[in-house]
């Protein structure tokens, strides 16, 4: 009974036809596309037969919550309790994924089918999130056989409305707060900053999603009889965004630049590379503010972004001035801006720059896909706790992010449950999550199946457990 043992269980598992290829493969055939409104049950099965099975197995209580919303996603909890005077870890990981997006798959692939190409092995959700708390899933279990317990208390959260914005989680756990009440969190989801390094993140960017509107008339008109006479929508609109950022994409609007970068941020990010894998795009050197390095501007800085723009129609256009112009966008941003001025603060920019025409529309409370910004602190013991444990089985401490780039529920367990989270992320940036041909690189999830394997383990070792 050792840590080498423990580890050696695991990946004894990882490499079984009939471990986690088996479970995955299950797990990935479920269609848990939380953006349809027609997945409510299959988002159910996957709690019932997938994550309760395998939960019950390890000797979990379990319970599985309704959202308060209706029409999304459900929330099960399970629970294993062996001792009140040991810490409760919380984990967490969402069974929804985004649309399956059959048919643009590269090789006719199903995505609702696990297939290997080499050491990639695509199939949706393999990455975004069933690839990675699959992987926590497997690692209880491996210490549970090795030791015979845990050692520690656990609790594991699946929602499956990841993909929706975690709508109605918070008021969930804020009702029942006591079920899911926790000293310390641990979780895998997202891309490491390098393919061939770990790393740990200790929160996330928060995001708001808008739309720009211009709409000045009932219906289009002859661009010959009628041009140079008509305000276009478009290029209004255009002009409007070209007011919120310059044109290397640089935030003109006050509120929305946060305070200026800490040195202690900084120091955290001066060694940090961004590495996507053969597959990731070039890095625009000159986008972005002007004097702050990549990882900067991804970890310590906000960015605007257009989404899709629309006027007319681009696939039949026709010789006519267009009424109106639609922009999606979106602002993902840091702690230290006020989340509750975003959009007041877009509001003043646009009407003192002569904008007044452009309306500002949000997404309908029942599907916002907001998050707020949340961030441990570095120096926090269980954060330093978390760099030693992934240290005994790196041979060196890894490097540690104060946020990732993306976007998830930590609000949740910052302002509601007030625990410090810690998130080992398992997959690479060019996973094509959200995309077609979303994949895992199957021999960095091995290597994932070691790590965390091994905090779970530290976590119950007399020498190395965490002490509150």
């Amino acid at each position: 009974m050792s840590r080498d043992a423990v580890i050696g269980r695991s990946l004894d598992y990882f490499d079984d036809d009939q471990g986690y290829w088996a479970d995955l493969a299950r797990r990935v055939a479920i269609p848990t596309e939380c953006q349809k409104p027609e997945r409510p049950p299959d988002l159910y099965r996957y709690l019932d037969e997938e994550m309760r099975t395998c939960f019950e197995a390890m000797g979990y209580d379990c319970r599985v919550y309704d959202n308060p919303f209706d029409g999304f996603g459900p929330v099960l909890l399970a629970t294993r309790m062996e001792d009140e005077t040991l810490p409760t870890v919380l984990g967490y990981g969402h069974g929804d994924v985004v649309r399956g997006q059959e048919g643009n798959w590269e090789n006719d692939r199903n995505p609702w089918v696990l297939e290997k190409d080499g050491d990639r092995v695509y199939g949706r959700g393999t990455a975004d999130n069933k690839g990675q708390h699959s992987v926590h899933l497997a690692a209880l279990a491996a210490v549970i056989a090795e030791r015979g317990a845990l050692g520690f208390n656990s609790k594991f959260m699946i929602e499956t409305g990841e993909e929706n914005g975690s709508k109605g989680l918070k008021s969930l756990v804020a009702s029942n707060k006591e079920d899911f009440n926790a000293d310390i969190y641990f979780a895998s989801d997202g891309p490491r900053v390098d393919i061939a390094a770990p790393n740990l993140n200790l929160g996330c960017r928060g995001t708001r999603s808008f739309d720009l509107v211009v709409n000045l008339r009932a219906g289009g008109h002859h661009s010959g009889n009628w041009g140079g006479l008509l305000a276009n929508p478009a290029i209004i609109l255009g002009h409007a965004i070209s007011a919120i950022v310059d044109g290397h994409g640089k935030i003109l609007v006050e509120g929305w630049r946060p305070p200026p970068i800490s040195n202690s941020i900084r120091e955290a990010l001066k060694d940090i590379e961004r590495e996507g894998g053969p597959n990731a795009p070039t890095i625009d050197s000159d986008w972005g503010e002007p004097g702050l390095t990549a990882s900067e501007k991804v970890y310590a800085w906000n960015s605007f972004e257009v989404l899709a723009f629309v006027t007319g129609n681009p696939n039949q256009p026709v010789n006519a001035v267009p009424p109106r112009a639609h922009a999606n966008c979106q602002l993902r941003f840091v702690v230290g801006t006020d989340p509750d001025n975003i959009l007041p603060a877009l509001r003043r920019h646009l009407d003192d720059n002569g904008f007044g025409m452009v309306e500002i529309h949000e997404p309908p409370p029942s599907n916002n896909g907001m998050f707020n910004a949340a961030r441990t602190d570095p120096d926090d013991p269980w954060a330093q706790w978390m760099m030693d444990a992934v240290a005994r089985s790196l041979g060196e401490r890894p490097a540690v992010l104060p946020n990732s780039g993306g976007s998830i529920c930590n609000e949740v367990f910052q302002d509601v449950l007030g625990i410090p989270f810690v998130w080992l992320p398992l997959s690479y940036a060019g996973c094509s999550q959200h995309a077609p041909n979303e994949h895992i690189i199957w021999s960095l999830t091995r290597e994932g199946m070691e790590l965390v394997t091994g905090v779970y383990w530290d976590l119950g070792a007399a020498e190395t457990a965490y002490r509150l």
